[in-house]
This record gives structure tokens, sequence and C-alpha cells, in this order.
């Protein structure tokens, strides 16, 4: 059972009104990036809200062809998460906030993965075997981690230090989405916020949007989210920021409509939560995973 987050009324500030971008500190303005692994989305780093989206994109980069697969694998769920990058790109712009977004396929390498993870890079997904996988070496597996992996990992990281340098720690939302069928099974979540042991964020983020009664909102599910070395763990747990991954189903953000749709409800949820007073401090609750090494 997750206890409810206490916030720390010395923090509060003037609450944020709707439609407008969040109560910032001095600005820090991060600019636009575009490199092979990744891509920074503008804002203003001080705003106290930083979005990553490990799975945006399908695209393998030069040098690796299909992998071996029809191009029919590509618009499918194991090579990106679908609709996640358009609303991440959405919740960016309606908060004037910084994001950063990968620029290659989890099938190439997966970033939201710890390096010593065996699903770092797959050979099989869902059913599907991937060829030009299969005989990836050691030197290989080297080769892609310095080349999409780790570029992708520091940009997380410089926007996190850029935020800090500003006087305000940020909360940090990672934006995937999932599948509505699993093994034939449907998932009956419209969405689901997952986290791992610092409810800081996560629990009003599932509370916001279970507000709805329309909605079906999952508490770690349909995934858990203490998974050790991924994203959020490399980067939130291990220096003690509040955090939480959002996962959307992916027949709902799968056109512009839709998308536009989930932007305004999380928009809505985070403008409520006014993160101007949310806990900003870097505070640690360690990870059910075990063991914490603080950065």
């Amino acid at each position: 059972m997750h206890d409810k987050p206490t916030f720390d009324p010395a923090a509060t500030r003037p609450p944020l009104a709707a439609g407008t971008h969040m109560a910032a500190a001095p600005h820090t303005f991060l600019p636009a990036q575009s490199e092979e692994a990744f891509e920074v989305v503008a804002g203003d780093a001080s705003a106290g809200l930083l979005l990553f989206c490990d799975h945006a994109s399908n695209a393998v980069p030069s040098g690796y062809g299909v992998l071996g697969l029809p191009p029919s694998e590509f618009e499918r769920h194991i090579a990106y998460d679908i609709g996640a990058a358009a609303v991440t790109r959405g919740l960016a712009a309606r908060f004037g906030v910084p994001a950063v977004l990968s620029r290659f396929s989890r099938l190439v390498i997966d970033p939201n993965r710890g390096l010593d993870d065996p699903t770092l890079i797959m050979r099989l997904s869902d059913g599907a075997v991937i060829p030009g996988n299969a005989r990836v070496d050691a030197e290989e597996r080297a080769r892609r981690i310095e080349r999409f992996y780790l570029p992708y990992d520091r940009a997380m990281g410089g926007a996190i230090d850029a935020a800090m340098a500003s006087g305000r720690v940020p909360v940090i939302l990672s934006v995937h989405s999932f599948t509505p069928i699993w093994r034939g099974q449907p998932r009956p979540w419209h969405a689901g916020v997952l986290w791992d042991a610092d409810p800081r964020f996560a629990q009003p983020l599932i509370d916001g949007l279970a507000a709805d009664a329309a909605l079906v909102i999952g508490d770690n599910e349909p995934y858990l989210g203490a998974l050790k070395g991924d994203t959020l763990y490399r980067h939130a747990t291990r220096r003690g920021l509040a955090h939480a991954l959002i996962e959307v189903r992916q027949d709902l953000i799968a056109d512009a409509a839709g998308v536009a749709e989930w932007v305004e409800r999380i928009g809505a949820v985070l403008e409520a939560m006014d993160l101007g007073a949310a806990p900003h401090g870097a505070v640690m609750h360690g990870s059910l995973t075990g063991p914490v090494e603080p950065l």
C-alpha cells in the first residue's frame, strides 16, 4: 500500500492560473537541440517540470537498414510508443518547458533499460524475431551504447542540471504509451501512472486523472514502476527528484484529436496540482528494487 504524499507548506507559491506557464524561478532557457540520438524541445528549465520521452521514434539510424524487418513492424509498439512523442510535444508547448525525446527505435537499443538489462537489445519482441539483433556481440553492443544510449542519457542529465542550476528542483514526467490488447487480453485502463517508492508526484497525478469517473486509471498498471536502471531510476530516483511515468493507451492517442484530448486532460491535472507549490526538493525515497546509490 502506497502512502499519500504530504506537501511542504513552506514550499507554497501563488497558484497557477489555468492556461498559463508554471510559476518559475529566474528563467533558465534550455535551447532546442537536435542530434542523431536525441532532440531537446526548447523551454524554461526553471519552470519546475521536465518531460522525457524514451520511445519517441521508430527510426532506424544509418548503417542498420531495417534490422531485417518488414516495414509493418515499425508501425507497431515493438518499435516505439505510438502517440507518446506528440503528447510530450503538446505538454511541452502548453507549459513552455523543456522535453528530451529519443530519435531512434527501441529495437536498436532501449534507452529505458539499465545497461545490464538483458532486454537492452531485443532479439525477440512480442512474437517478432529481430534478425538485425540476432548476432549482436559485445563490440556492437558497445557501439550502440556509445552512439545512441549515452547521448540520450546525457541529454536528460543535462536538462536536469540546467534546471538545478536555476535554483528550482524539477519534477520529471516520462511519457509512454501501451497497447490496448496484450496476449489476446483487452486492457481496461485508459492510462496508468507508474512509480517506484516516491509518491510525491505520482499519487496526485493518479488522483487527478481518476477524478474523471469515465476513466480507468492504473496505479502501477499496466506495468510496475520499479525497474532498476531505467530512465527514471537513473535520473530521478538516484537524485531524489519527484517523478512519475505516465502510460496512455495507444488507441486513444493514435491521431491528432486523441493527442489533443490527452494533452488537455493531463495538462489540466498538472495545473490543478499547482506544481509551483509541489515538493520540488531533492529527497531520497529509495527504491523497491533494493539499495540506491545516490548521484
